[in-house]
């Protein structure tokens, strides 16, 4: 189960505890939202994309959208998302609970930069009923995230 697998990650930073399981889903940032009691802003939605015959893993807010052009001039390649069957074969999560934590090594991670508005966010935990409340430097540091990007449009407004 990969809300165990993110638990296991956790734990070598004791903060295993600190996942919360909700008794409702989560698996939409207004379903998570709703659950955590917070804005969807501050929801974190990890986004798995196609990348050759693999994937990265971009942490942004709830409220962004990806902008293509940005994320062109960034990755030098067009925004893909994964199918649900490729989520979960290449990162390990299914869909409703992928997070950046817990990946398999090679799958590069990246925070956009609309989650630093806030003091905490709330990514998910592996399932789709969990959440761990973070920092931005904690996300970051805990998705083991090559760098902070901007790729996103629509969100603050």
């Amino acid at each position: 189960m990969s809300i165990e697998k993110v638990k296991a990650y956790f734990s070598q930073f004791g903060r295993e505890k600190d996942i919360i399981e909700f008794e409702t889903s989560s698996a939409t940032v207004e379903l998570a939202a709703e659950a955590a009691h917070v804005i969807p802003a501050r929801i974190t939605k990890t986004l798995a994309l196609k990348s050759g015959d693999s994937c990265i893993v971009i942490a942004v807010a709830g409220d962004a959208k990806i902008d293509n052009k940005k994320f062109k001039e960034t990755f030098s390649m067009k925004a893909k998302m994964l199918s649900p069957e490729e989520t979960l074969a290449l990162t390990g999560h299914a869909v409703g609970g992928v997070c950046p934590f817990a990946l398999p090594e090679h799958i590069q991670t990246y925070a956009d930069i609309s989650l630093k508005r806030f003091d905490t966010v709330f990514p998910a935990a592996g399932s789709s009923n969990s959440a761990i409340e973070l920092t931005c430097d904690e996300l970051f540091q805990y998705g083991k995230c090559v760098k902070w990007v901007d790729i996103c449009k629509d969100w603050g407004l």
